[in-house]
């Protein structure tokens, strides 16, 4: 790293709490060197189409494309307000499908869905004093009634004949339910991202070890961790995205 990258990483650290990496000259910070590394492993297995599952508004579809993935996505919001901005942002994209309005689970019907104060946190189940205090911005300001559906009800219109799907979830600790819901889509799909908490965030949710031991008997292999969420304040980290891959 040159004198003036020295400089430009140590300001960001220090003025905005940001630590970037220096790649073929170009500053990233910390999330978006996550998502390249992502890309990567997309790019690696040959994966023609991404099931984004807690989408919000297409935060991480849209990093995604920047990064270099240029193969299909469709997006599942619950939230009407997050649902159409993921609309206006997946309508610039011919190959960006947001799915009509829902959650997805382990059952048909409707949900209750918390709103959080910044949206990205909204649950089905209950927010725990452990992440109010860390983010308070995060706490819940209302309630919705949102459609919910499993995986396995909506996947044949989904897959559209990929041959190397991948499963994003993204759900703040409802995971393990959209798992409950895709027993027999899970079989067809190629790599799973999912949202792990190492300590309890939301009342009732399964932890990252439990988990992984549920992806790795369906047959995945734990390809890499991405940093998620961490408690500034005592450097402990809360929530990882763990990657896995079926490995021929």
């Amino acid at each position: 790293m040159g004198f003036f990258g020295k400089i430009i990483k140590g300001t960001l650290r220090n003025v905005l709490g940001i630590d970037v990496f220096l790649i073929k000259n170009t500053p990233l910070s910390v999330a978006q060197a996550a998502s390249i590394n992502v890309v990567s492993s997309l790019q690696k297995f040959g994966i023609d189409l991404i099931l984004d599952v807690g989408a919000n508004q297409g935060q991480f579809a849209s990093e995604i494309r920047r990064c270099g993935y240029i193969g299909n996505i469709v997006s599942f919001e619950p939230l009407s307000d997050a649902h159409g901005k993921l609309l206006q942002a997946s309508g610039r994209d011919a190959k960006w499908e947001a799915y009509p309005r829902c959650a997805l689970g382990d059952h048909n019907g409707e949900a209750e869905i918390n709103i959080a104060g910044n949206s990205y946190s909204s649950s089905i189940l209950p927010m725990l004093e452990s992440h109010r205090n860390v983010a308070p911005e995060s706490a819940y300001q209302g309630k919705e009634i949102a459609p919910i559906k499993t995986l396995d009800a909506v996947a044949g219109e989904c897959l559209k004949g990929a041959r190397a799907p991948f499963l994003k979830i993204d759900t703040q600790g409802f995971e393990w339910q959209v798992l409950d819901g895709a027993l027999n889509t899970l079989p067809h799909i190629k790599g799973v991202m999912v949202e792990l908490s190492l300590v309890p965030l939301y009342d009732g949710q399964h932890l990252w070890q439990e988990v992984i031991d549920r992806l790795e008997a369906a047959g995945f292999t734990l390809w890499s961790f991405q940093p998620e969420f961490s408690d500034r304040a005592s450097g402990r980290t809360l929530q990882i995205n763990g990657v896995f891959y079926r490995i021929p």
